[in-house]
């Protein structure tokens, strides 16, 4: 059975958005969502719900080097409880200390970083569930 799935690298400023599927265990970055005064862009995320019809929400989970909390643990762990509340979708955080380094790497600018580490998020979440 082909799930579909939609993830979101949360920060202050930016969320990126991709889209992925069990059948191939593949992603693809979609969009950088902009945060207004650090709150979603909710039309934007209800417009790719809407498009993609997803089966279950995945949203990377920031934490230390040492496995330890940080600041934006808190604002993702927020974030997909309203992802859940909104959409009635399940959520899954997963880990995703270093994505935004990978991305950087991959990329050699910072133009589309967001939408980049969260296709790296999902490529990890297909890796570890497929």
């Amino acid at each position: 059975m082909n799930i579909t799935l939609l993830c979101f690298d949360c920060g202050k400023k930016r969320i990126g958005a991709a889209v992925g599927q069990t059948i191939t265990a593949t992603a693809s970055e979609l969009e950088i969502i902009k945060s207004i005064n650090g709150k979603p862009d909710w039309e934007s995320i209800s417009r790719l719900i809407k498009e993609w019809s997803p089966d279950r929400l995945v949203v990377g989970k920031p934490l230390q080097l040492d496995g330890s909390r940080q600041e934006m643990t808190d604002i993702a762990e927020r974030f997909s409880r309203q992802l859940e509340g909104r959409y009635h979708l399940p959520v899954d955080l997963i880990e995703e200390q270093l994505s935004s380094y990978e991305a950087r790497r991959e990329l050699k600018s910072t133009r589309e970083l967001d939408a980049v580490a969260a296709r790296l998020i999902l490529e990890t979440w297909l890796s570890e569930n497929n």
